[in-house]
């Protein structure tokens, strides 16, 4: 999995910032996803966001779907096990993917503003917390935007990366349908065996323009790339960057939008990932 270092992006010269954009471009252009280090997302967001999600899937399951939102279409609150099959986005059936979630989008919606109005029911709901937990969505608010800093980062090392201005993509992001989703995967003992093809995360490709993952090390993740599924792993402190099927477009399938798939595992394990998508 190639590997970027933003530090040199923030802090460098012209000459650096060159150098990261043309990194940027070989990993999007041979595999799509990249190890991000230097991304300025501090680590005690990321452990508050950590801490408090660890807590909140901890929970009962009841005191779970107490956060289920009225309109599952809404991309909000929780989503139990065995409600989504993610391969269905590329045609392909499959039994239900294994793993439970959180999902959040902006936390602030001008609803005045007739773009967010006219979506409030669906691209823009509100979101929806767990009563009497404000350490949960404090933690999650401050992780989403800072999450949301990395990826509009990222747009500015595309634009250098593709020969355009400074900042080129900013006003084709300044009102993106942002979302968080904070996944947990578990497999206990005594559970039962997966079904045929049943995985923990179904393949797929994000839609967007591009996702910035935090996950916790454990496997599962895997991308398909020369032909066959790769497993990957984060180093310390990087974060996993892909791209989305937006950006493929907009580059005319320079860059690739890769399908991926968690997998999983033999025996007993857990699994937790953030993933923000822009």
């Amino acid at each position: 999995m190639p590997m970027v270092d933003l530090g040199p992006w923030h802090a460098g010269t012209a000459a650096d910032r060159a150098r990261v954009a043309g990194e940027f471009d070989r990993a999007a252009s041979t595999v799509g996803f990249a190890q991000v280090v230097g991304h300025g997302l501090a680590s005690q967001v990321i452990e508050r966001m950590v801490t408090a999600t660890d807590r909140f899937f901890a929970q009962p399951l009841d005191r779970k779907l107490a956060v289920r939102p009225d309109d599952l279409a809404s991309n909000r609150g929780y989503s139990a096990v065995g409600t989504e099959a993610l391969s269905y986005s590329i045609g392909e059936a499959s039994p239900p993917d294994l793993f439970e979630a959180f999902n959040m989008g902006e936390e602030h919606v001008d609803v005045d503003d007739p773009f967010y109005a006219a979506e409030r029911h669906r691209l823009f709901a509100p979101n929806v917390w767990p009563e009497g937990e404000p350490r949960f969505r404090d933690a999650l608010v401050d992780y989403f935007a800072a999450a949301r800093g990395v990826a509009l980062t990222l747009t500015d090392v595309f634009a250098e990366a593709l020969g355009l201005a400074p900042g080129w993509f900013r006003p084709f992001v300044d009102r993106s349908t942002t979302t968080l989703r904070t996944i947990h995967y578990e497999r206990r003992s005594g559970d039962a065996e997966p079904l045929p093809g049943q995985q923990w995360m179904g393949a797929h490709t994000d839609y967007g323009v591009v996702t910035v993952l935090w996950a916790d090390g454990a496997p599962g993740l895997e991308v398909f790339h020369e032909g066959r599924w790769r497993p990957v792993a984060p180093e310390p402190d990087a974060l996993l960057v892909n791209l989305g099927d937006l950006t493929a477009e907009w580059t005319n399938d320079r860059w690739r939008s890769t399908l991926h798939r968690v997998v999983p595992p033999a025996g007993v394990q857990r699994r937790r990932s953030t993933a923000f998508f822009l």
